[in-house]
């Protein structure tokens, strides 16, 4: 767990990197606490790209949310929680999340945590294909296989022959 803390005010995230499925939701869990009393609890989340300024996304003020309209059915906050729901995710999405949370009291105390979110594509089946393409050689000659996915991220190929890996040798080149 990462802390960042002001003052009397903690404010926790499980890691500062999340991976998220495309299409499916993704939760940031956040939590904090404080040693004083409070008056006034506002939570505030901001999205930012490389390159490009922190956008609002919503916040609340003792417990009433106020959403960006250009996104208030994608992001959820259900305070006193500060953690935040994207529904559904989308490759778009990936970036850094900005929470900053405002406790007011005798004075005002605040901290915040940033979470870079990565969204990972699934991959999709392969497709192996032969050349010649009827498969078929005999004693001498060559035949080439090549495999391909649709969509996915992170793809790694590896080929295998009776449940173990082929490795590069007389009889085997990669490329």
């Amino acid at each position: 767990f990462s802390a960042g803390i002001c003052s009397a005010l903690k404010l926790t995230v499980p890691s500062h990197t999340i991976h998220g499925i495309e299409g499916q939701p993704l939760h940031l869990t956040v939590d904090y606490d404080f040693n004083a009393t409070a008056s006034e609890i506002q939570i505030i989340w901001l999205f930012e790209r490389p390159q490009s300024n922190p956008k609002y996304l919503l916040g609340s003020v003792n417990q009433t949310v106020v959403p960006d309209l250009e996104y208030q059915h994608k992001f959820t906050l259900i305070p006193p929680s500060a953690s935040l729901t994207i529904n559904p995710l989308h490759a778009s999405d990936e970036g850094n999340y900005i929470v900053k949370v405002n406790v007011r009291g005798n004075g005002t105390i605040a901290a915040s945590q940033k979470i870079q979110v990565a969204v990972d594509v699934p991959v999709t089946k392969p497709v192996v294909h032969t050349e010649p393409s009827s498969g078929v050689v005999e004693f001498v000659g060559n035949i080439s296989l090549k495999c391909t996915v649709e969509k996915g991220t992170r793809v790694v190929y590896q080929w295998m022959k009776n449940g173990r890996p082929l490795h590069a040798g007389p009889n085997y080149a990669f490329s």
